[in-house]
């Protein structure tokens, strides 16, 4: 048993730019992507922008055995469309000068993809700028790299600061404007095929709809739409309407359906996990991914908990509205347990299948740790795991304000510190401001996020993206998850190169190709005669 899989993460940063209320929030996200290529292209690496390759997108397939007819498909599902925005429409919605979007100033389609160096996209989605990570094989890779995307759009921000006649653009990572609309962090993890997807979905709700205890974010407010004053642990529950769907936008479920596995199909599933919060805490998102992960390892063996909530949503939005974590859900079986409670049989039961499988590697035995004394902690005094757990860090300044002011969780200050625990600027944000001083445990190095902004992973085929979009960015004219498309004078048509398996295009088997390679003729001719195994399955 191992914590060890292909996973990434996604977030969708909330977007402000405060002297334009009115400002279109598609644009601004744009200028995000925009601001990011102009950064790149002054110093951090040298490519200018790779468009996304949508070839092998299919948002509408469902792992239930059955396609959504794209004519009964809500807008937000066809995500296999690429979006379009022109300079000159962005001028007229007050976006600011052509410059930052075309070299030449000359009216041209606005770009909306980007591919980075090091293996990740950044894109508009849904009106917010997103950041998909690329490709990792654990949990503490997934943190850095997740926090890479933070830097790289802070990078984007000071950009966009620093350019006369923009506004500044503001990005938060949070899940929800507190007016009803919300956006979101999702994970993804790459599954055996031959996992039925009804025991994924069985064995993961118990243990979704209690994991906010160990990784929520912490809101202000109760409902979707704040109707009631308070303060809960995640920023998604309320946000949740269903256990299974394809949705992800409406009609929310705990576990989406959506059958899109980005890889060698017949092989694997991805699994597309949407219920979890944007975290700032290094050590929420360690655990967040790392405990799915062998919860995942535990039904891969058939060994996980065999519970069942009697009202899954319901008890998601009741343990996420009690930050004391004693609120009782119902199991079918007539139990009341506690969101904690959930989490120890869990816990409990990945330790014993890791014993019965004669131990785990180093890095299982950690987040195994870090989740028994996090539980523990949580149980004993909640506030003792401000360090670690956003909601509680989130919670212990709104207190200390709350004590000092005499505020009531009406009160709309409270949803002002809110937003800047989330706020990405450093000098801002309120939970850059605790880890400068020491009061939120780290999980990695500011300067290996710095190098995670420009260089991949190197066990996976993100490596392989990675390097070709930057050592070969003028013949790189399309990429994604599954390929890399090369135009070369020497061939009438573009070259597509097929990526399918997640865990070839590695530094181990491609390194060599890319170091004696002349140029992209030479590369891909290479890469055709015999390399191709490098990255095909």
């Amino acid at each position: 048993m191992t914590v060890r899989r292909v996973m990434g993460t996604e977030t969708e940063y909330g977007v402000l730019a405060p002297a334009l209320p009115n400002a279109n929030a598609t644009v601004l996200s744009s200028q995000i992507v925009n601001a990011y290529a102009a950064t790149v292209r002054a110093g951090m690496g040298n490519l200018s922008g790779t468009r996304w390759d949508y070839t092998d997108e299919a948002p509408l397939n469902d792992a239930r055995g059955f396609t959504v007819p794209r004519a009964a498909a809500e807008p937000s599902q066809l995500t296999d469309v690429q979006p379009g925005l022109g300079t000159e429409s962005v001028a007229m919605e007050g976006g600011g000068p052509a410059a930052l979007y075309s070299d030449t100033g000359e009216d041209a389609a606005v770009l909306m993809n980007l591919v980075l160096g090091n293996g990740a996209r950044l894109y508009v989605d849904h009106a917010h700028p997103e950041y998909s990570s690329p490709e990792v094989t654990s949990p503490q890779a997934a943190v850095l790299y997740d926090k890479a995307g933070d830097a790289v759009v802070l990078a984007a921000m000071r950009h966009i600061a620093a350019t006369p006649g923009f506004s500044p653009v503001h990005l938060y990572k949070n899940n929800t404007d507190n007016k009803g609309v919300s956006y979101g962090s999702h994970e993804n993890y790459l599954v055996p095929r031959s996992v039925p997807f009804a025991r994924l979905a069985t064995g993961l709700i118990p243990f979704f709809v209690s994991r906010q205890v160990l990784c929520g974010s912490g809101r202000v407010g109760l409902g979707a739409g704040n109707q009631r004053p308070g303060y809960q642990l995640s920023q998604r529950a309320d946000f949740f309407e269903t256990e299974i769907g394809l949705e992800t936008t409406i009609r929310r479920p705990i576990i989406n359906t959506r059958d899109e596995p980005h890889a060698v199909a017949e092989k694997y599933r991805r699994l597309h996990v949407i219920i979890g919060d944007a975290n700032l805490s290094e050590v929420s998102i360690l655990l967040k991914t790392g405990t799915a992960s062998l919860v995942l390892s535990m039904i891969e063996a058939g060994t996980e908990p065999r519970i069942e909530l009697r009202d899954p949503v319901g008890a998601l939005q009741a343990i996420s509205h009690d930050p004391g974590l004693q609120a009782l859900v119902e199991l079918k079986d007539g139990r009341q347990v506690t969101g904690l409670d959930l989490q120890e049989i869990y816990l409990e039961a990945a330790a014993a299948h890791c014993r019965s499988a004669g131990g785990a590697d180093p890095e299982t035995e950690d987040i195994l740790t870090r989740w028994t004394a996090l539980v523990g902690t949580l149980k004993r005094d909640p506030m003792e795991a401000a360090a670690q757990v956003d909601w509680v860090a989130k919670l212990k300044l709104l207190q200390a304000y709350r004590d000092r002011d005499g505020l009531a969780w009406s009160d709309a200050r409270l949803h002002l510190v809110d937003l800047q625990y989330s706020d990405m600027r450093p000098e801002k944000g309120l939970y850059y401001r605790l880890a400068q001083r020491g009061q939120m445990e780290r999980v990695v190095t500011d300067a290996q996020i710095r190098a995670a902004m420009t260089t991949p992973p190197e066990d996976t085929r993100a490596y392989f993206r990675g390097r070709c979009v930057t050592r070969f960015p003028g013949e790189v004219v399309g990429a994604s998850w599954d390929s890399i498309i090369f135009e070369l004078p020497s061939r009438r048509r573009l070259q597509r190169i097929p990526t399918r398996e997640p865990l070839r295009g590695t530094r181990a088997l491609t390194q060599e190709l890319f170091d004696i390679a002349a140029d992209a003729e030479d590369f891909v001719a290479r890469l055709l005669n015999g390399g191709e195994r490098t990255v095909a399955p």
